[in-house]
């Protein structure tokens, strides 16, 4: 792939029909916490700069970027650049993937999310980081490219897909319609989103049920249906297993081909470095 192809690639896939994946040169910088807060009551926000962060890309809603930490014997293995790409140690390093929430080249900021939860690799560092903390971090390796000619939007997932769903709803024309599903603990975990007014946005409490076993997002997703006549997307992430039966019900009741979904596993209940389904992006 030539340096700006991928640029390319995006307009023709924006000019076009139907969604499609599109890869990036993969970057390799050495960050610096710059500040962290709460967003609701579970999901933590660290601004990320430095110098590095300059040429930083970001073109679509699900890209996500690789933090790379130290091995627990406090050796850190970075990847080797090789072209447009990274050549990867093997075993590989401890690393973790994370949703692109909001890059601001002029302010020199990289936002990204943390869904906090016990035992988390990635959440647990993020909770102590403090400003100056470092980290390096790799990508985005690249996106799906969803064009504005649907007629229908589907956003759902739990809270590790809600920093995607809050960037894809900011990034839809403002005259876009659909629906976004978003299941959370309880009205803690709720946020404030930037919807186009015909998006219905609905949060789906799960309460004292586990994260990774509640079935209140398949319930509330096959009470939608998509009007005689017109074309829909459907973008769906969340914990690996609750989502399998979906894949069936957007293909057998949407009647959704793979240009037109993308319904992948962030996360894997019990499996502590999920590699997810059916797409590059890891455990949150």
């Amino acid at each position: 792939m030539n340096r700006g192809a991928h640029l390319e690639r995006i307009a023709v896939v924006l000019a076009g029909a139907s969604g499609a994946k599109v890869p990036y040169p993969i970057g390799l910088r050495e960050l610096e916490v710059l500040g962290s807060r709460m967003v609701g009551s579970g999901l933590l926000r660290l601004t990320l700069g430095g110098p590095d962060l300059d040429g930083f890309e970001t073109h679509v809603p699900d890209e996500h970027v690789r933090l790379i930490f130290p091995d627990a014997d406090g050796a850190l293995r970075l990847p080797e650049r090789d072209g447009l790409s990274l050549k990867w140690s093997r075993p590989l390093p401890i690393s973790r993937e994370y949703t692109v929430r909001r890059h601001d080249p002029v302010a020199g900021e990289l936002d990204i999310d943390f869904a906090l939860h016990p035992g988390g690799f990635a959440s647990t560092w993020a909770a102590a980081a403090t400003p100056g903390t470092r980290v390096h971090v790799a990508g985005p390796p690249g996106g799906l490219v969803v064009p504005p000619s649907y007629d229908r939007y589907l956003l759902a997932g739990d809270i590790t897909a809600l920093p995607a769903i809050a960037r894809w709803l900011e990034a839809l024309p403002r005259d876009a319609a659909g629906w976004a599903f978003v299941e959370v603990a309880d009205a803690s975990e709720e946020i404030e989103l930037a919807a186009p007014a015909d998006v219905e946005v609905r949060w789906l409490h799960r309460g004292a049920v586990p994260a990774g076993h509640a079935d209140v997002l398949e319930r509330a997703l096959r009470t939608v249906t998509v009007p005689p006549g017109e074309r829909a997307y459907a973008w769906i992430a969340g914990e690996a297993t609750m989502l399998r039966p979906l894949r069936a019900w957007a293909r057998d009741e949407w009647g959704l081909g793979p240009a037109d979904c993308l319904i992948t596993g962030y996360w894997k209940r019990g499996v502590a470095d999920f590699d997810g389904e059916h797409d590059e992006h890891a455990s949150r």
